[in-house]
């Protein structure tokens, strides 16, 4: 009898159970699949601004439709698998994302850049199905107790699909783009750029580059069409690999672990939901989050090469080293999270985020950089442990119109990237003694974010150890 007990015990205590391993994996691969289109798109904003000569503002619409799409299609997702299945949202997800790639082929064809916000858009209706399916998918898939670490280690994979993203667009998209060449032969020919200040230059560049369109028309639209190219090829690669995973859902036996017998009661679960602190508090803060770690990961591009100098392709590498740090990370805060409750590691995380934020609108050079870099360490815990806490002693059916809000949160990454870039095109401040860019000031929107997920880390974490005392 108690060896009984002690085997129920340890296989309670597994983070991931024997009998859903392999729909464990299935659906991880999942995570990877949008941590790719996130990653993919974010240096398109700086990119799409010199291609079709617009200004940071509406270059900044790409991340409010990519981000829109979320908060458009989160509460319906959740509803419709409410009534259907995991699986089902899961399918429908592969299906719109699939045809969201490829409307980049009319959009690169036309040269229009709003059939690319269309495409980002409806791309984006998928991934919503898929986060709102596959969250909590993955807390259902075993004990509660072990749910938030299991969520963690699922949401590690999705930092190789985001390296995967970045790696393309380092070594396929950025150098081969003709407005980086037209950069590149600005410089070689402006050997007195050399010994000007980085901001200046980049300003010179973009001038240089406005000129040219508008004195050497054909020759420019030759070249937008020549890099619209560039940009829709990967998308139409990855819009079949989607499918060949959607085949591989169809045919695959998957656990419905959020089955549930009875009807849903609305009103009820939206007053447990609403009079929850971790549930509001969760939403409010993902919201933060996202928009933080969209700012972040953004506008880094516009941070290395307008302040320090750097090309497209180079911003693109200290990118890629900003995810693989984060990837790390991620690994490791999840180790941590068996001995510190997951608010209260999060408080501390978002104080580091806003630390380093700061160190990077006030250190000049590749200092800033760096710091601004290290701030994905102190991301890679965020979403998934904001997305645990909040949907934490909620039933599998529940947490599925709960997550919605979750999702919907990823609005954040909508809303704040264009307000950032505004802050870009406007002009600097002083403060402290020292001069700053507009490209410095537009990263206190970040610092405001952290300030708000560290409120809930540490509120988290105090509400829970008076409810458990004994775990304090």
């Amino acid at each position: 009898m108690s060896n009984s007990n002690t085997e129920g015990t340890s296989l309670k205590d597994k983070v991931i159970q024997p009998q859903f391993l392999y729909a464990f994996i299935l659906v991880t691969s999942l995570f990877a699949l949008w941590g790719f289109a996130n990653d993919l798109t974010n240096p398109l904003v700086r990119a799409f601004k010199e291609i079709f000569q617009i200004s940071n503002t509406q270059s900044s619409l790409v991340q409010a439709a990519f981000y829109g799409g979320y908060a458009t299609m989160a509460i319906p997702a959740a509803l419709v698998i409410r009534k259907l299945s995991f699986k089902s949202g899961i399918i429908i997800g592969l299906i719109l994302y699939s045809i969201g790639a490829l409307l980049t082929i009319p959009a690169a064809g036309f040269m229009q850049f709003n059939i690319f916000l269309v495409g980002f858009y409806i791309l984006t209706f998928g991934l919503a199905f898929l986060e709102t399916s596959a969250n909590p998918y993955i807390l259902s898939m075993g004990s509660p107790e072990t749910a938030t670490r299991r969520l963690n280690l699922a949401q590690a994979f999705n930092p190789i699909g985001s390296l995967t993203g970045m790696m393309v667009a380092k070594n396929f998209i950025a150098p081969r783009l003709g407005v980086s060449k037209f950069r590149a032969g600005e410089l070689a020919s402006h050997p007195e750029y050399e010994n000007m200040d980085s901001s200046v230059v980049d300003g010179l560049l973009n001038k240089a580059l406005e000129v040219f369109s508008k004195t050497n028309p054909e020759a420019h639209m030759e070249m937008v069409s020549q890099d619209l190219a560039v940009v829709k090829f990967p998308y139409v690669v990855i819009a079949l690999v989607v499918l060949g995973v959607m085949a591989l859902f169809i045919f695959s036996k998957m656990p419905d672990t959020g089955k549930e017998d009875e009807k849903i009661e609305l009103g009820s679960l939206m007053s447990h939901l609403f009079g929850s602190f971790h549930y509001i508090g969760g939403v409010v803060a993902q919201t933060f989050y996202v928009g933080a770690q969209i700012m972040c990961w953004t506008f880094i591009y516009h941070y290395a090469m307008t302040l320090c100098g750097l090309t497209l392709e180079e911003a693109a590498f200290w990118n890629l080293v900003a995810m693989c740090i984060f990837l790390s990370s991620r690994f490791i805060c999840t180790f941590i999270l068996k001995y510190l409750n997951p608010g209260l590691l999060l408080g501390i995380l978002s104080i580091g985020g806003l630390v380093l934020t700061i160190g990077a609108i006030f250190i000049q050079g590749m200092l800033g950089l760096y710091c601004l870099i290290g701030v994905s360490a102190c991301m890679s815990l965020m979403f998934p442990t904001i997305y645990g806490i909040a949907l934490h002693g909620l039933t599998p059916n529940d947490a599925k119109l709960g997550s919605a809000g979750l999702i919907f949160a990823i609005v954040g990454g909508a809303l704040m990237p264009p307000l950032q870039g505004k802050l870009i095109d406007g002009d600097g401040m002083s403060l402290l003694g020292m001069n700053l860019e507009s490209v410095r000031v537009s990263f206190f929107l970040p610092v405001i974010c952290f300030v708000v997920v560290a409120a809930y880390g540490f509120l988290s974490n105090r509400i829970d150890r008076k409810a458990h005392p004994s775990q304090a």
